[in-house]
């Protein structure tokens, strides 16, 4: 089970691994070895997440969703496949998670009178300095 948050578990039987030759660190093992790890899940078919969920995920995602409806994270970080499976995994946990969680309200400001008067002030200040840079007349 990948936990992605309290009381959002997705299982690992949701989510394929595909394998790759990857074009991070690796030296002369990178033409060799399949170290890219590439994590699709298919957001339609998984019933670990209602309607909402999935609706949300498409949405605030969907740079991420192919046209199949398959969220796809690729890590290429590590020389080592395992090192690479866990940074997707950890990877779409975070991405999931931050899709999933509201952004608090805006809550209006009122800039103060003080801050104001200082801004017009300064204005002022620098509209004399550019006048004075004007042509003199005789």
């Amino acid at each position: 089970m990948i936990d992605v948050m309290p009381g959002v578990e997705i299982p690992e039987t949701d989510v394929r691994f595909v394998a790759s030759r990857s074009s991070g660190p690796g030296g002369q093992n990178v033409n060799k070895v399949n170290s890219r790890i590439t994590l699709q899940f298919d957001l339609a078919a998984s019933a670990a997440l209602n309607e909402e969920q999935k609706a949300k995920l498409a949405e605030r995602l969907h740079t991420r969703i192919n046209r199949e409806g398959v969220l796809q994270v690729t890590s290429q970080k590590h020389r080592d496949q395992a090192m690479n499976r866990a940074a997707a995994i950890d990877r779409f946990a975070e991405l999931v998670r931050d899709a999933l969680t509201d952004a608090p309200p805006r809550r209006k400001t009122k800039i103060p009178r003080t801050q104001k008067k200082k801004r017009l002030e300064e204005k002022q200040k620098r509209k004399e300095i550019k006048a004075g840079r004007g042509r003199i007349l005789d």
